[in-house]
């Protein structure tokens, strides 16, 4: 790897910011017993509109960490915002059993929402919503269904300056 692009990558690395969503303790059943080994959801936002999220797996909870923050690091992705503080309409994401309602709010508001919603919501740089997760509150769906109802986000002045 050559000298300019590692350092690409450690300011790539500075500019997000990781939060441990979940870490769940798994077993494999072998022959002798119990193989454990940890899982673990992790979310990286920039503060400022670029958000992601990975998964990894391994026999020590740092190496687990480390592998779903990589993951979480390349998938990143822009969401739109309004005012640089919240979300320009209401979406509704899905993702299995999971339904995340998100709804913009006035200035002061803060970040109403649990778990796993609030995680990705202040990773990615949103001061003002509101938020109800329906269904279930398994955090990888909940992410999920989160990353999702970003997804459907639209900014309708850059729809009107394109339809002109």
């Amino acid at each position: 790897m050559s000298n300019n692009q590692n350092q690409r990558n450690q300011t790539e690395d500075q500019e997000f910011e990781e939060r441990v969503v979940a870490i769940n303790r798994v077993a494999k059943v072998v022959k002798g017993g119990r193989r454990f080994s940890f899982s673990a959801l992790v979310v990286a936002g920039s503060g400022a509109g670029k958000i992601g999220f990975g998964s990894g797996k391994a026999g020590e909870v740092p190496a687990a960490i480390g592998k779903a923050s990589r993951l979480a690091k390349k998938n990143a992705r822009s969401v739109v915002m309004k005012d640089n503080r919240t979300i320009p309409h209401e979406v509704v994401g899905t993702y299995g059993a999971a339904k995340v309602i998100m709804i913009p709010a006035a200035p002061g508001t803060g970040v109403i929402a649990g778990g796993a919603v609030r995680a990705v919501l202040e990773a990615v740089g949103i001061k003002d919503i509101l938020t109800k997760c329906v269904g279930t509150r398994n955090p990888h769906n909940a992410v999920r269904a989160t990353f999702e109802g970003l997804g459907q986000l639209t900014d309708k002045t850059l729809l009107e300056r394109q339809k002109s």
